[in-house]
């Protein structure tokens, strides 16, 4: 989980940006700045959401975004930042490390599940109806409908 050398960075929102689309939709324009965080920065924020509350990788990217006094945050490495985060909580505990992050209440933009979280979205889904979370099924992948109601105010 160590950050990368150069992180964060701001750069200035460009159309050719993987995270354009992401960046637009968080409100920025193209020559606005953004910012791309080490992963660090997103399993700390990751660590704030208590039991029964949720989060998705767009209300970290505003977090994130407002600390650096920028437009948008790219969603594209703060995505990675949280899969890193989680597999590094499963892969710490499995050591005997004691790891808490509770990356399961991190959803994906508009509250869908992470099949990339260990175990994948299965296991994901376990852990959030374990609190009380209703989750349904949306073509192949799973979400959560209401999970704005269970958002952690930031």
């Amino acid at each position: 989980m160590a950050d990368k050398e150069g992180l964060p960075k701001i750069l200035t929102l460009e159309t050719k940006f993987p995270c354009y689309k992401a960046a637009v939709k968080m409100g920025a324009k193209v020559g606005d700045d953004i910012v791309l965080v080490n992963h660090s920065e997103v399993e700390e924020i990751m660590r704030t959401v208590p039991e029964k509350k949720l989060i998705t990788i767009y209300e970290i990217c505003k977090k994130l975004a407002k600390r650096y006094d920028v437009e948008a945050c790219c969603t594209l490495t703060t995505g990675i930042g949280t899969m890193t985060a989680a597999n590094a909580t499963k892969e710490m505990n499995k050591e005997g490390k004691q790891n808490d992050t509770p990356y399961w209440r991190t959803l994906k933009a508009d509250g869908f599940l992470n099949e990339k979280y260990p175990g994948g979205a299965e296991s994901q889904k376990k852990l959030l109806e374990k609190e009380g979370h209703k989750v349904e099924k949306k073509g192949k992948n799973y979400l959560i409908p209401d999970f704005q109601n269970y958002l952690v105010n930031i």
